[in-house]
């Protein structure tokens, strides 16, 4: 018994050895880097998504505006346009947003680049084909290799000010707009031949 007492006392008072403030810092810095991939992994997939959702809400567009929707019997036709309505309304309440951090001067370029093409979008009814042509310069304006149309450099300027996130966002929804318009230049000229 009194073995034990002195084992214990003799196990009090040893020094005891802790981390070093540099292998603390090292331990948290390292948890850091592993959230910092997990954060980046996270923002890709959320980012994957939304252009899974854009494409499906495009996809449902194309079906509902297609030729084989107009070849097909009126009692078809409204129980189709019933399911891509109904799908269409799912597809919409899924709601996935990435934020970007900007600072003041991208947010100014970003609001710019996107009054911009919105103005060229409530003109497109009016004229479908100066739109396009618009849409082309601007389209040219966020790709690095050598578009076959003008570039439109006073857009491209105010892109290049966008935050990086931004001007993928403002190339795929030019994409986008575009591929609309060519959908309905195709499907006026088939309304037009019938």
């Amino acid at each position: 018994m009194a073995q034990a007492k002195i084992q214990a006392r003799m196990n009090e008072s040893k020094f005891s050895r802790t981390l070093s403030m540099a292998d603390r810092s090292g331990q948290l810095l390292e948890s850091l880097d592993q959230l910092e991939l997990r954060v980046e992994a996270l923002r890709e997939a959320a980012a994957a998504m939304e252009r899974e959702r854009e494409g499906i809400l495009e996809m449902i567009q194309s079906l509902q505006n297609s030729q084989e929707m107009r070849n097909i019997s009126a009692g078809e036709r409204e129980e189709l346009t019933l399911t891509a309505e109904r799908l269409m309304g799912r597809t919409l309440c899924v709601e996935i947003s990435v934020g970007t951090i900007r600072n003041p001067q991208q947010e100014e370029a970003l609001r710019k680049a996107t009054s911009i093409i919105d103005e060229i979008v409530k003109k497109l009814l009016e004229n479908m084909d100066g739109a396009r042509q618009k849409l082309l310069a601007l389209h040219s304006a966020c790709v690095t290799e050598a578009p076959p149309v003008p570039i439109d450099q006073k857009f491209q300027a105010i892109v290049i000010s966008c935050a990086l996130e931004d001007q993928k966002k403002i190339k795929r929804r030019l994409e986008t707009l575009l591929r609309n318009v060519e959908n309905a230049g195709k499907n006026i000229k088939i309304m037009d031949k019938s």
